[in-house]
């Protein structure tokens, strides 16, 4: 071989190198999610995983309604993954906005919890599990709360936060009191909201933001809420003898979901993504550093680093789901029935 043949394959070699990394990097994938612990998700996922990919990552932040509609007004497009909490994503599955998942890409969902695996009937997984229970003040709330039925106590007079009914715990409140009155809330909405109307004595206000409600605690306003489980840790350390109840019939499962938009540019690097975050290594990192609830199984905790999660399989499993095709059709009306008990 001459030395001019050498010197062009070895030129042309180098070339296709050089090149390599620079189509891989022609690529962008587009996240929509909340924006919240933007250090920990750059350090824990977003470095790593464009060492891994080879490419650009941009976002879409905001509330889980207005990422939402923007998905909504483009038909499903300019969104690769699409994260949102399960009431949401429902809302996305009905409209048509997302793609089916295909198991077969995403390896790492058989270490994942069953109830993670495929919440809402074939399409994206949860990649953390969260509930809404309730939490009480145990130095001031001297019998212990143990069930749902607790919360019309008299003796939680005038001691009560709920959520409002737009938020995601808020529609919840209404099937619970259902429950109390012995009736299917979304069969028998007059039974359920006289239950509503029944508790009303005990609530001192409803809250809108979880910040709002930990000022109560805080403040002495309030000794019991219906909370999700991420804002105990908040609570604690505003007041430590704050604790999260053991409800006989079960806290309800609360599930953050991730989908691929029918839309989405880059449906396989997504599926790439996806994989990458259910893994074992993410998952761990995610929960020892406070950012999201493990469901890879093999996630190793300490009993303080439990405390602050929904964790392990007796847990879970002791989880209540929502029907959230039932609940989205129903809280429409069921917003101005709450307002005429609680007013705007």
């Amino acid at each position: 071989m001459n030395k001019i043949l050498v010197t062009a394959l070895a030129i042309s070699a180098t070339a296709m190198l050089s090149a390599a990394p620079a189509m891989a990097q022609g690529k962008t994938l587009t996240i929509s999610w909340w924006g919240f612990n933007g250090e920990k998700l750059e350090s824990i996922i977003l470095a790593p995983f464009r060492a891994q990919c080879g490419c650009e990552i941009v976002f879409e932040t905001g509330n889980n309604g207005e990422r939402l509609n923007k998905i909504q007004i483009r038909n499903g497009a300019g969104v690769d993954v699409a994260y949102f909490s399960d009431s949401y994503s429902q809302q996305g599955i009905e409209a048509g906005l997302f793609q089916k998942i295909d198991p077969a890409k995403l390896p790492n969902l058989a270490g994942i919890y069953d109830l993670a695996k495929d919440p809402q009937g074939g399409y994206g997984p949860a990649y953390s599990i969260g509930r809404v229970g309730i939490v009480y003040d145990e130095a001031k709330v001297t019998t212990p709360i143990t069930s749902w039925n607790d919360l019309w106590r008299e003796d939680l007079a005038s001691s009560l936060t709920l959520p409002g009914i737009t938020t995601t715990a808020g529609p919840m409140v209404v099937t619970k009191a259902g429950e109390h009155a012995g009736v299917d809330a979304f069969t028998d909405t007059d039974a359920a909201f006289a239950a509503v109307e029944e508790l009303k004595p005990n609530v001192v206000k409803n809250y809108n933001t979880g910040s709002e409600m930990i000022n109560l605690f805080s403040t002495g306003e309030v000794t019991a809420a219906i909370a999700q489980d991420f804002t105990l840790g908040q609570i604690q350390a505003a007041v430590p003898t704050v604790k999260w109840a053991e409800l006989e019939e079960g806290s309800i499962a609360t599930l953050n979901t991730v989908n691929i938009p029918t839309g989405a540019a880059e449906p396989e690097l997504a599926y790439e993504f996806i994989n990458f975050i259910l893994s074992p290594e993410i998952q761990q990192q995610l929960a020892e550093q406070g950012v999201d609830a493990p469901v890879n199984t093999a996630v190793e905790l300490t009993p303080e680093q439990a405390a602050l999660w929904t964790y392990g399989a007796d847990v879970i499993a002791g989880l209540q789901r929502v029907d959230y095709v039932k609940l989205n059709a129903a809280k429409g009306g069921w917003v101005d029935r709450w307002n005429e008990i609680f007013g705007m």
